[in-house]
């Protein structure tokens, strides 16, 4: 796929692929619920949710997630469960068709996150080969994304940024034993129905340090606003705080790095987008940790 289809992922794009998946009735009348590397659609009549990448690099990621998924059913996990077993390539965009979930009983908090990371955290490696955690390994696609709206300068900042954080990373000694991973570890990857918590967005299960998962909460308490009280919740049903490791410091690092530059795709064309850019690189440059990041 070419620089310019990629750059031109919108919610009017994904619905036309989703046409093309053979449901050209429900594309016009698919709800929308969220918009970033992918697409996601709740097709209500039928109880599924679609999700539509951005491009079809992105398809080897969702057939990884639909192994997890089964994986996760199979282990006694409660997760989302896949309604298809196979990621469809429909004009150079995955698609990828779940189970919807009942609405949820109320929002889920930092200890329902913690309790399902230590279920996850218990598991055995599975029967298939997980990743590593590349968490910088989409910074170069995502400035490739977002073209021109990035200065050059901020751009080499933040692969300098990227390739001091990935080296520093392969010499930390963890303090928790290696194994699978949710990878992107965040209350909005929670959802509370009427039997408890269950977690989504299974994209980027790996398998690496433990602390990539504990690490996430502990930057959304000190960039993202996390009430203390509530991280302390979570450090209490897990059972540790990653912020005693001497290892904290890099991760956190790698994950701002990478978290500026995930925002940066969404810049061309969106102000609100540039405008949070703008606030990470600048807080970065300046090492200025108190500068508080909105989720985008």
């Amino acid at each position: 796929m070419t620089k310019a289809n990629s750059a031109a992922f919108t919610e009017a794009r994904a619905r036309e692929v989703l046409a093309a998946a053979g449901r050209p009735d429900a594309a016009a009348g698919a709800r929308l619920l969220s918009l970033g590397e992918n697409a996601v659609f709740a097709l209500d009549e039928d109880g599924l949710v679609v999700r539509v990448g951005r491009d079809a690099e992105l398809l080897e990621r969702a057939e990884r997630e639909l192994r997890v998924a089964g994986w996760l059913e199979a282990s006694g996990v409660p997760a989302v469960r896949a309604a298809e077993p196979v990621a469809r390539l429909v004009d150079g965009h995955p698609v990828t068709y779940w189970r919807q979930l009942p609405p949820a009983v109320r929002p889920a908090g930092p200890g329902d996150l913690a309790g399902l990371l230590r279920l996850v955290h218990a598991l055995p490696a599975p029967p298939f080969v997980l990743p590593r955690r590349e968490l910088l390994g989409g910074v170069e696609r995502w400035l490739r994304l977002a073209g021109d709206a990035v200065s050059a300068r901020d751009a080499e900042y933040l692969r300098g940024r990227r390739d001091a954080f990935a080296a520093a990373a392969t010499a930390l000694e963890p303090h928790l034993p290696r194994g699978p991973i949710h990878g992107d570890a965040l209350t909005r990857n929670v959802h509370i129905g009427p039997d408890g918590p269950v977690l989504v967005d299974l994209e980027t299960f790996s398998a690496d340090l433990r602390e990539h998962d504990l690490v996430v909460m502990a930057l959304s308490r000190d960039r993202y606003g996390l009430d203390p009280a509530a991280y302390d919740t979570f450090v209490e049903v897990y059972g540790w705080d990653v912020r005693d490791w001497e290892g904290c410091a890099v991760l956190r690092g790698a994950r701002e790095t990478a978290s500026c530059a995930w925002v940066s795709q969404h810049a061309p064309g969106n102000p609100a987008a540039l405008k949070e850019f703008r606030r990470r690189i600048a807080s970065l440059r300046e090492k200025d940790a108190t500068v508080r990041w909105y989720p985008f």
